[in-house]
């Protein structure tokens, strides 16, 4: 019986779940949070229990210790040599990798080259990787790259259309992000129609960070993040796509400079930015439905940003066969999904089944018969696919 753990090292961070892979059964799971600080927390679940521990955890390498003695000390495994093999997630694997590989020195490499395109994320997935290497020496190391899932994409969909000498000198152009997510909420979503041999499937990974992706027979053929997850839609505290001339703006006009204006565009926009009140969509909703103008203005254009793309690649597929709610709006917020989907009702012929959006729980479809394209939810699960590309690829 092999064991895996699946890891997700934030900047200050650090996400786990432990599975038993013949049968996929989680284990336990938990997470480290404000990693560096004296009031750093600890939560860990296990045999339907939650812990919760606040405590100073200096680094990754601690936290990483400490989850292994915590393992350990609660008798979830008795020895660590149980742990078989460690799968990474990692946000940016640039152009070198199209799928999942075995860490070696010259994967850690590329990993650290490409962390200028993403610079709070492979840092930290590095110290995760050198953490659990020392730690547990004989558990072999996987990479899954968020990127991966949107390497298919062509020229004409990630070339920006800037002077070509920033791509082929400086490897400017559109990596995407969620490709993990939007890989098996995809493969997912065609198992529940039955596998056929062609679909056409819009995925919308709608969160505090949220991408959408058009899928046509499995592969991605456009994803709205882009250089970084800053492009796209209209997040948490991400402003989306803008006009570039606003950046010039705000420096020229405004006094602001370049660092503070992207500062501004990841962490102060967004639905936060438009509404004053929150970068929590529950906490926006229930201010709009208090009467706050802002609040339902920043509700209006998240939807309406989601429902572009929607269209836009409805387009670019040739027609849909389904779309796929998931990540933390789009799994919770049957409000969202409603609202969404009444937008795109009149032009793509969607009809939501009130009941199955409302009350249903887990994997379902909540369109009705008479839709003309299947809407679903299904919620992700990027660590089962980290744990079973790490399990595969060391032949476990």
């Amino acid at each position: 019986m092999s064991k895996i753990i699946s890891v997700n090292a934030g900047s200050s961070s650090l996400k786990f779940q432990l599975f038993e892979m013949d049968d996929e059964i989680v284990i336990t799971s938990g997470v480290f949070e404000r990693i560096g600080l004296e009031d750093s927390i600890f939560t860990i679940k296990y045999n339907g229990e939650k812990d919760v521990t606040t405590l100073p955890i200096e680094n990754h390498k601690v936290a990483v210790q400490l989850l292994l003695d915590t393992l350990i000390k609660k008798e979830i495994v008795k020895d660590l040599d149980e742990i078989k093999g460690v799968g990474h997630r990692v946000v940016q694997g640039g152009a070198y990798f199209d799928q999942s590989v075995i860490i070696d020195e010259d994967v850690v490499s590329k990993i650290d080259e490409l962390k200028s395109l993403a610079p709070l994320h492979n840092p930290a997935h590095l110290t995760g990787y050198y953490a659990f290497k020392e730690a547990i020496p004989n558990a072999g190391a996987v990479a899954v790259f968020d990127t991966a899932f949107h390497q298919t994409l062509e020229p004409k969909s990630y070339i920006y259309p800037i002077p070509y000498k920033y791509y082929a000198e400086n490897k400017v152009r559109k990596y995407g992000a969620h490709g993990t997510s939007h890989f098996y909420v995809s493969s997912r979503c065609r198992e529940m129609m039955g596998n056929p041999e062609h679909s056409r499937i819009i995925v919308a990974h709608l969160g505090a960070g949220g991408s959408l992706t058009a899928v046509k027979d499995g592969k991605s053929i456009n994803t709205s993040m882009g250089f970084t997850p800053l492009a796209g839609i209209m997040m948490g505290t991400r402003s989306g796509d803008v006009d570039p001339s606003v950046i010039d703006y705000l420096i020229e006009e405004v006094g602001l400079d370049m660092k503070e204006v992207i500062k501004m565009l990841n962490k102060e926009s967004g639905l936060l930015g438009v509404s004053g009140v929150s970068s929590d969509f529950r906490d926006v909703q229930e201010a709009a439905a208090n009467g706050n103008e802002r609040a339902q203005l920043a509700l209006d254009i998240f939807f309406r940003r989601v429902i572009a793309y929607i269209g836009r690649y409805f387009i670019a597929l040739g027609g849909v066969d389904a779309i796929c709610f998931t990540a933390g709006i789009g799994e919770n917020s049957f409000f969202a999904r409603k609202e969404i989907c009444n937008l795109l009702a009149e032009a793509l012929g969607i009809e939501i089944d009130d009941d199955a959006n409302v009350n249903g729980k887990g994997d379902r479809l909540i369109s009705t018969p008479n839709s003309k394209v299947k809407v679903y939810v299904i919620p992700t699960n990027e660590e089962l696919v980290i744990a079973r590309d790490t399990k595969r690829l060391l032949n476990l």
